[in-house]
């Protein structure tokens, strides 16, 4: 089992920059490939990142590409989500996610392991 849990979502101007946290405890983050995911209200929710292992490829929405970097830190077993230039279309619940099999899987069923989420609000 791996537990997660989201923190560093708020409100921030159109243009500014937030970094998200992710804190996992249970098992290292080394076993696993980690992902972000968003859900604004009334949509479903969709792959923003994904970091396969430490060092590893990485995975970005169209979306958000150029502007996000995901990135991890095993040792503290963390994981993070810098997010620049950040527009109105970002407002959204960010989540962390794990997945055992450690390739690439933008399909959130196909991840194991969720964290409870941590509301971002970009004003425009």
């Amino acid at each position: 089992q791996v537990q997660l849990v989201e923190s560093g979502g708020g409100l921030v101007q159109a243009g500014g920059s937030l970094r998200l946290s992710c804190a996992a405890s249970g098992r290292t983050i080394s076993n696993y490939a980690m992902g972000w995911f968003r859900q604004a209200p009334g949509k479903e929710r969709e792959f923003v990142a994904t970091n396969l292992w430490s060092g590893g490829s990485t995975y970005y929405a169209e979306s958000v590409k150029g502007r996000f970097t995901i990135s991890r830190d095993s040792a503290k077993n963390m994981v993070y989500l810098q997010m620049n230039s950040l527009k109105a279309e970002d407002t959204a619940v960010y989540y962390c996610a794990a997945r055992r099999r450690m390739s690439y899987s933008s399909t959130p069923e196909e991840y194991d392991y969720w964290g409870q989420g941590t509301q971002v609000t970009v004003s425009s």
